[in-house]
């Protein structure tokens, strides 16, 4: 008899995603990976998904949750305190987000995450200069509240989507070091 898959309650068959187009904070990036952003301040929908992995950006430690997640300290309107955690765990994100339901939270949903989207579209390829756009356009107007938040996904961009994805903007992967190149149209 064929094993359950470890995360059938929470999402179906492994390889279905419980996230759909159209969802509340549901992004899709132009890969097709879909990521769900959100508020904690705000409940889950009971009705709602859960997610198999949660990436959570946040001043102090998050509440434990049924699903594996990951920490990134990030005080509200701040940059992460750890720059290298932080851009190791938005590639563990993207990665993942493949064929998990992925979410990425903060406690407002709008600043931090959208940063955090931002910088999964960058991953996918959408270029820096570009990433707060699309995140305001797809998932939340209000998104990347601040311009040292726009600095950062600029910035992100310019150290080379594929020094963390290894992968090229094509999916293929990448044989040159430096990754983007400056396609991010940021100066």
């Amino acid at each position: 008899m064929a094993e359950e898959p470890e995360h059938a309650d929470l999402g179906g068959r492994l390889g279905e995603r419980a996230w759909r187009p159209g969802q509340p904070g549901v992004l899709v990036l132009p890969s097709g990976r879909l990521v769900r952003g959100r508020g904690l301040r705000r409940p889950l929908d009971p009705a709602a998904d859960p997610p198999s992995y949660g990436l959570y950006l946040l001043g102090s430690r998050p509440p434990r949750v049924p699903w594996e997640a990951r920490w990134v300290r990030r005080p509200d309107f701040r940059l992460p305190a750890d720059r290298a955690d932080a851009r190791a765990a938005f590639a563990e994100a993207w990665r993942r987000a493949a064929g998990e339901p992925v979410e990425v939270a903060c406690a407002g949903g709008r600043g931090r995450t959208g940063t955090a989207l931002a910088c999964l579209a960058v991953l996918d390829g959408v270029p820096a200069g570009e990433a707060v756009a699309f995140v305001r356009r797809h998932y939340d107007r209000h998104a990347v509240e601040t311009p040292w938040q726009r600095a950062y996904v600029r910035r992100f961009g310019r150290a080379g989507a594929a020094d963390v994805t290894g992968e090229a903007a094509d999916g293929t992967a990448e044989r040159t070091t430096g990754g983007a190149g400056g396609r991010d149209g940021a100066g």
